[in-house]
């Protein structure tokens, strides 16, 4: 996929205004084009990871059409082989992780850490929650957190009584996790927030945001980036960052094809969700076992904010990953898959 991002040149002769601003209709229609092209490629790519649990065979290379590092795995590499169940997850039970993206995103951005978690023996699924990655819902459209957790909370509801799983939610899709923790409780063996919003009760998920930000109100008078689904005299509906912005915040040390994929991805944010303060009891959310991976190189969420939240929240564990920006699935999906296995193995 990475060697359709070719820009090409040519002189071109003179030409008058008009035929300048016939062209200029025509390139821009082209570029439309192309980009919806590319949205759909990426999707489908991530659809078909997602669906058909490819496996990688070697290099990552053979997955996204080029490797983000030359270096080759070697054969101490307890993760080389996935074929083979390392001994040390044999008497591991719970197996089931399920994948919960964040703003933006959607199931696609796992597409790495999905392949490391199966080679290990695990069996991960991601989801696409209300209006994100290929749901086809109007993100303009999704206005509770009800609303943008259902496919999780669907999940859910669908498992067998006597089965649980291990939630791992990114940035604002830790308040889906806090929800679904306050009302499946009893599905729920362990829940990690992924540099996450982990409110506290009667919190929003943009309160976790508002340091970097600015207050709610400030951002609703202020922000360009806001979306008005319903008409400029309305309220706004959601919001998105222009691709350099979003560069800057999210993907600083992303390697360049995933951050390819993620702009031809990337999904407006709803703004009801994020928006809506969540209730959360001490005998539901509050028995949770929580867990906490901080990003020591994120924009988007600065580490003294996410040391802020593990702080006023308390959690059982907390882990770190340097070098990493906001997306470590990306940026540094080994150091993350291995936090997730050790976590994994704890009783």
């Amino acid at each position: 996929m990475g060697n359709r991002f070719i820009c090409m040149s040519k002189k071109e002769p003179k030409e008058n205004n008009g035929s300048r601003s016939k062209r200029a209709g025509r390139s821009q229609r082209k570029l439309l084009a192309e980009e919806e092209f590319l949205h759909r490629q990426a999707l489908s790519m991530a659809l078909q990871q997602h669906q058909l649990s490819q496996r990688f065979e070697g290099s990552m290379s053979r997955r996204i059409g080029g490797s983000t590092s030359s270096r080759r795995r070697n054969l101490s590499d307890p993760f080389s082989n996935g074929k083979q169940v390392p001994n040390f997850l044999e008497n591991i039970k719970l197996r089931k992780f399920v994948l919960v993206h964040g703003e933006g995103f959607g199931a696609w951005c796992w597409y790495k850490t999905i392949a490391l978690l199966e080679e290990a023996g695990l069996l991960p699924a991601a989801i696409d929650l209300t209006g994100s990655g290929i749901d086809l819902t109007d993100t303009n459209s999704v206005v509770t957190l009800a609303e943008y957790s259902k496919p999780l909370i669907d999940y859910l509801e669908n498992l067998p009584e006597d089965e649980q799983v291990i939630l791992v939610g990114h940035s604002s899709g830790g308040a889906c996790l806090s929800y679904a923790l306050e009302h499946f409780p009893q599905k729920i063996s362990k829940a990690i927030f992924l540099c996450a919003t982990m409110v506290s009760n009667g919190q929003r998920p943009f309160d976790v945001f508002a340091e970097e930000l600015g207050s709610a109100e400030r951002f609703m008078q202020e922000s360009q980036f806001l979306i008005y689904g319903n008409g400029k005299d309305k309220p706004p509906t959601g919001f998105m960052f222009e691709k350099q912005q979003m560069k800057g915040l999210y993907f600083n040390q992303s390697p360049s094809k995933d951050v390819a994929l993620a702009m031809v991805s990337m999904r407006s944010i709803p703004l009801g969700p994020i928006m809506e303060k969540l209730s959360l009891t001490p005998e539901k959310y509050g028995t949770g076992r929580r867990f906490f991976i901080q990003t020591l190189d994120d924009r988007a969420l600065s580490p003294d904010v996410q040391e802020k939240l593990v702080r006023e929240n308390p959690v059982e564990g907390v882990y770190k990953i340097k070098g990493s920006d906001h997306c470590p699935f990306f940026s540094k999906p080994q150091s993350l898959h291995k936090i997730l296995i050790e976590i994994v193995q704890i009783p």
